[in-house]
């Protein structure tokens, strides 16, 4: 086997490996589909290696043939002439793309099989994979591909909620050494043949330098070792040794959650799923009941996801008020203000500031700014708003169902808030004028409508355990079919539905109003994370509605309770016990479990904070098992090894089992058992440290180990499991009460196992570089030798 033949089957080897990591992340037949692909790019690239071409041509034709590869096996009806990419090809594949970016960065792993995301990872594995092939073999250096092979492997240990099993680390770390090791065995073959004598392997194949190899061998396999452990030791230190530092500070055993500005409904529902519900902030002041707190608002839907439309820098904040609310044309001197005081604790990460809305004023100043057409406060400079405490004033706008039902139609506010999607919408257009038969047209009558029709009247379901579908498929599924969702669905159904009445909407995220706390504080934690839809009316400016179900909030606006009775939801608490949004007042709901749907898991903490066990002492318990259990395998397999050795039949097996019985004993209780003596001089030595009634068993035990060694006595005759039985008792009756709890507990001949175990591990590796050689041999005939 040729030089570059070798290198170019160990980097396909290599790209396979790396590519299992992402098995936890895409589902489908993707690793059997990019192990073919980069075959057929590595064998490309073989074959015109072997033709000479010319170093240039070999990567741009094995892209030319993994595009069309590709294009054959998922693109086939924009071929043209069934054959050839064409335009059609490229933009469908840019189409895939996306789609598949949007699914990856809303939904959590695993992926579905969907055909896009098959389409995204196999063709990324397979450039993967022509990249190493170009670095290991075109530009010779192998151990750069090592990045490639990182890479692949740290993404999605970054992205994968918990992160990647500890041994998936192994594959890609297996076929880095494999690519090493054929790229050292190439070059080293350049030198000429090896004398004979360097090591066991065949002398008439090419250099090994075992030294070297070896050493290389076992250095790879520490690694690989040291690699596979530290990933699952991690996550148990300290936060301050690796995490970094805005996760600590807070209250609560978590380290909290962040909401981007790429994508907040994706953060939001990742913290709703899978979050701990930490205490994200606390404040005081504000209406009675607690007060919706505001992040952002989504403006922009394109069909797969609710986005932040482009918005410029901001404006400085001052002293002065900030910009009034948007479409609001009234008196706002006449219009009642209340004040607050935030304090955000570091569990939670955003740029953006939770405030009311519409927001009058803030003492967040220096690096922050205010949008004026959503009054979000967001950070200039990328900072974070945890650990920040702020005062504010907000506007307490109350419209009555009057003014909203007199809104008049009027200008767009923008140019993102009434598109809606070209495809797919028929369904949803029909449904929606269903619901809002009875508005006769009035904007303000449908949106109730509208919002009574999913907290109750539709039979929908609160859940956060939602399929795993992206964009419209996701949407028009829980809006005409299954109809079970948690609030992002609840907010983007109404709000799309909306626009498709012409009224203008966008979805808000950010906080319920949280749990009434002690001298007026309110607790927000990061399960009061929300989303609820704004509608646009002429003259009042965005104004919310709240769709989402009582199972999780429990009351509507109270602008909309007049306007439309909500059929068996209950809107208001009772006098003795106030209800604030996010908790349920129904008091036949059932509770419990470990659904998310429930009040309470998903609207407020929970009052009760339990005892001892629920409070840790369960963990503490698992934790103390757990290592109790690591500790004890030692002991296991030093147990089980001596009773697999006792009970093997009497012959040659039996008494080479019996014999590494009594040295590891030896050597478990600190004795000084010597691999270079003879059984003879090992038996007298046996006889010196065992009472005199034990000796000649002692001495007997060395003949018959002689006997079935040198002398090729191994029948059945053979027994010595009473005589090694005798010893053993023997040794351990003479060591002290230290050394025998050692031995029970942590037996050294453990460790010895292990060294040996490495060693071994290498010498099979050695056996393989062998086998590969010797099947060389018989699949290429040598050159014929020259007759002396």
């Amino acid at each position: 086997m040729t030089g570059h033949v070798r290198i170019s089957i160990a980097a396909w080897v290599a790209t396979v490996l790396g590519s299992l990591v992402l098995v936890p992340v895409f589902s489908g037949p993707f690793v059997f589909i990019s192990a073919f692909l980069c075959a057929i790019v590595t064998g490309v690239g073989i074959g015109l290696q072997n033709l000479r071409a010319p170093r240039i041509v070999v990567p741009i034709v094995q892209l030319v043939v993994l595009v069309e590869v590709l294009a054959l096996i998922f693109l086939r009806d924009t071929l043209r002439f069934g054959v050839v990419p064409w335009r059609e090809t490229a933009l469908e594949f840019n189409q895939q793309m996306v789609d598949a970016m949007n699914a990856i960065n809303r939904f959590s792993a695993p992926l579905p099989p969907e055909d896009h995301l098959t389409l995204f990872a196999a063709s990324v594995i397979a450039a993967t994979g022509l990249l190493i092939h170009l670095i290991a073999v075109q530009l010779r250096q192998a151990a750069w591909a090592g990045l490639l092979l990182l890479t692949m492997y740290t993404v999605p240990a970054a992205t994968v909620h918990g992160g990647l099993p500890a041994m998936l680390f192994i594959p890609p770390a297996v076929g880095y050494i494999v690519l090493l090791s054929a790229e050292g065995r190439t070059r080293l073959s350049r030198w000429g043949r090896r004398i004979s004598g360097v090591t066991h392997l065949d002398a008439a194949g090419p250099i090994e330098a075992s030294a070297l190899g070896q050493a290389g061998r076992r250095i790879g396999l520490s690694v690989v070792a040291l690699a596979t452990v530290l990933p699952a030791l991690l996550p148990a230190l300290p936060e301050s040794v690796v995490g970094n530092g805005l996760a600590g500070g807070g209250s609560g055993s978590g380290i909290g959650a962040s909401i981007s500005a790429t994508d907040p409904m994706l953060d939001m529902g990742k913290n709703l799923k899978r979050g701990d519900n930490v205490t994200a902030l606390t404040y005081t002041g504000g209406p009675a009941g607690g007060t919706y707190l505001r992040l952002t608002a989504l403006d922009v839907f394109d069909g797969n996801a609710w986005r932040i439309s482009h918005r410029t820098q901001g404006q400085k904040i001052t002293n002065a008020d900030l910009s009034p609310p948007p479409g609001y044309n009234g008196d706002l001197s006449k219009v009642p203000t209340t004040k607050m005081k935030v304090e955000v604790t570091r569990n939670f990460r955003s740029s953006f500031a939770p405030v009311p809305y519409p927001l009058r004023s803030i003492s967040l100043k220096d690096r922050w700014r205010f949008n004026p057409s959503s009054l979000d406060v967001v950070s200039a400079n990328g900072g974070v708003v945890g650990g920040k405490d702020y005062n504010l004033q907000a506007y307490q706008l109350q419209p009555t169902p009057e003014q909203l039902q007199a809104a008049e139609p009027g200008a767009e506010p923008d140019q993102y808030t009434s598109q809606v999607p070209s495809r797919g919408m028929q369904q949803i257009q029909e449904l929606t004028k269903q619901v809002t038969a009875d508005a006769n047209g009035n904007s303000f009558q449908q949106a109730v409508l509208l919002q009574n029709w999913f907290r109750s009247s539709g039979d929908f379901t609160y859940s956060t355990e939602t399929n795993q579908q992206s964009g419209m498929p996701a949407l028009r599924s829980f809006l005409l079919k299954d109809r079970v969702g948690y609030c992002e669905q609840f907010a983007t159904g109404m709000a799309l539905m909306a626009r498709v009445l012409g009224i203008p909407s966008r979805v808000g995220i950010g906080f319920l109003p949280g749990q009434a706390g002690k001298d007026g504080e309110y607790i927000v934690r990061m399960h009061d994370m929300h989303a609820w839809p704004e509608l646009y009316f002429q003259g009042l400016g965005w104004i919310r509605f709240e769709p989402t179900p009582s199972a999780r909030v429990a009351t509507t606006p109270t602008w909309t309770e007049a306007a439309a009775p909500v059929p068996n939801t209950p809107t208001t608490a009772p006098t003795t016990a106030p209800t604030t949004p996010g908790q349920s007042e129904n008091p036949d709901l059932e509770r419990g479990g470990a659904d998310r749907d429930l009040p309470d898991d998903s609207g407020v903490a929970v009052v009760d904070t339990g005892n001892w066990f629920t409070n840790g002492g369960a963990k503490a318990i698992g934790i103390g098992l757990l290592v109790v259990l690591v500790l004890g395998i030692p002991w296991l397999i030093r147990v089980l090894t001596t009773r697999r050795r006792f009970a093997r039949p009497p012959g040659r097996v039996g008494v080479e089992g019996l014999w590494a019985e009594i040295r590891d004993t030896c050597r478990d209780l600190g004795l000084d058992w010597s691999d270079a003596s003879t059984p003879r001089q090992v038996g007298d030595w046996l006889a010196e440290r065992v009472p005199a009634d034990v000796q000649p068993q002692a001495r007997r035990l060395a003949r018959g180990l002689e006997a079935v060694r040198y002398a090729g006595l191994a029948d059945g005759a053979v027994d010595l499991r009473s005589e090694t039985a005798d010893v053993r008792k023997a040794l351990w009756s003479q060591a002290k009460l230290v050394q025998r709890w050692r031995a029970r507990l942590l037996p050294p001949s453990w460790r010895w196992y292990l060294n040996r175990g490495s060693a071994e591990a290498s010498d099979l590796l050695d056996e393989f570089d062998l086998l590969l050689a010797r099947i060389r041999s018989v699949l290429v005939p040598r050159r014929g030798r020259h007759a002396d």
